[in-house]
């Protein structure tokens, strides 16, 4: 009798995880559990918001669609638990078939480097170019300050003043210096209060993300390359799901979210106007 016809395909994965796994790959078991469960695949996508794509490519054994080792992890790892499965043993299954562990990270540096070069502006520098018309305006102040000096320094030489006599200060002493900015936490530091805005940005690597607003409309759903950033405003309520939420920095509302987020983590949140916070 086969493994698949066995009545012991009923009982909880914990019973036969290791019996299971020199026999059944990864993405065939989170399938058969899928099925059992009375899911289909549009059913498991909504629930772990894993793309349908990648979830048929998972159950196909093909990890290439996740986007590398770790992201694949997190996949199985979410798909386990939407079919009731333990995600440790087909974890394991999958490290044993694709080289046994996590990627050195030298290898990720060139690609990474070689992105960090390529500008990625998504927006006109408003803070800059509020620093730059606030320098206009002290230039010109200073400059009409010196002029008028210049033009007192005349009168006197013309009404008798010796040439020993020391003109008027020099525009150097009097120009005034213009202020060094004020840092700011993000380039959302001035969201408007009636609304929420989340700024989700790819600083330590690649990460998958989606968002969508208060009426589950998605607004973003993709890859963000490590430098990337990628804003987002509704009126009242924004869902995100991260793929890999160790790689990021987020800010809500104008100030940064300090979570201890692992490389990997999988990470479902909410936020609304009286955040910071998780919802």
């Amino acid at each position: 009798m086969s493994i698949g016809n066995s009545p012991e395909d009923e009982r909880p994965f914990e019973d036969v995880s290791e019996e299971d796994r020199p026999s059944v790959s990864v993405g065939r078991a989170l399938q058969q559990a899928r099925i059992a469960a009375g899911l289909t695949v549009d059913d498991v996508s909504t629930a772990t918001r894993v793309r349908i794509a990648i979830v048929r490519a998972i159950e196909a054994d093909d990890f290439a669609p996740c986007g590398g080792d770790v992201y694949a992890r997190g996949h199985i790892r979410t798909l386990a638990k939407a079919v009731r499965l333990d995600p440790a043993p087909l974890i394991a299954r999958y490290e044993e078939e694709h080289g046994g562990g996590r990627p050195a990270p030298t290898p990720a540096a060139p690609l990474f480097e070689a992105e960090r070069i390529r500008p990625e502006r998504r927006g006109p520098n408003w803070t800059a170019a509020m620093v730059a018309a606030i320098v206009v305006v002290i230039g010109f102040v200073g400059f009409t300050m010196v002029k008028g000096g210049d033009e007192g320094g005349k009168a006197n030489v013309a009404d008798g003043a010796t040439s020993s006599t020391s003109p008027s200060p020099t525009p150097k002493s009097e120009k005034p210096v213009a202020p060094e900015p004020e840092p700011s936490d993000s380039a959302i530091a001035a969201a408007p209060l009636d609304k929420v805005t989340v700024q989700v940005t790819a600083a330590d690597g690649r990460s998958w993300i989606s968002a969508k607003d208060h009426s589950g409309r998605l607004l973003f759903d993709g890859l963000l390359k490590k430098g990337d950033s990628e804003t987002f405003q509704d009126s009242s309520e924004i869902n995100l799901v991260l793929g890999d939420a160790g790689a990021i920095d987020l800010y809500v509302n104008g100030k940064k979210i300090e979570d201890d987020w692992q490389p990997g983590a999988v990470e479902r949140l909410t936020y609304t106007k009286g955040d910071p916070q998780a919802g």
